[in-house]
């Protein structure tokens, strides 16, 4: 299985990355780290990409990195998802309120409403 993970620098998206090399790992699938700039974020595409290298490289896991650009990361992780017929898109995100509902981040959002590749939110 190919799968596509999308890390924007939150720490949800990094708790992502880690059970996603997990999981890779114990299956054998291939993992492709798709790394953009969040405006909800404040950190940039460099910052994250370090932590991205330095997680895998602490894990011993090679996964290939790709850094998205544009303004719209939602729309750039689906095309590139269905381009390249990944399998499935996993995202890390929402957190629940305080009356206990989940709240999911604008690109998350987007990702799950508009992609027609399979999604995995992983909270």
């Amino acid at each position: 299985m190919d799968i596509l993970l999308g890390v924007g620098g939150s720490e949800l998206s990094y708790h992502a990355l880690e059970e996603t090399i997990d999981r890779t790992q114990a299956t054998g699938d291939s993992l492709t780290v798709a790394i953009f700039d969040n405006e909800e974020m404040n950190t940039d595409a460099d910052e994250v990409q370090d932590r991205v290298e330095e997680t895998l490289a602490e894990t011993e896991f090679e996964a290939t990195i790709r850094r998205l650009e544009g303004d719209s990361p939602g729309s750039e992780l689906i095309s590139l998802a269905e381009a390249e017929e990944f399998d499935r898109i996993v995202l890390g995100g929402g957190e629940r309120s305080t009356l206990g509902k989940i709240q999911l981040g604008s690109i998350v959002e987007f990702v799950l409403l508009n992609s027609k590749t399979p999604v995995t939110l992983i909270r």
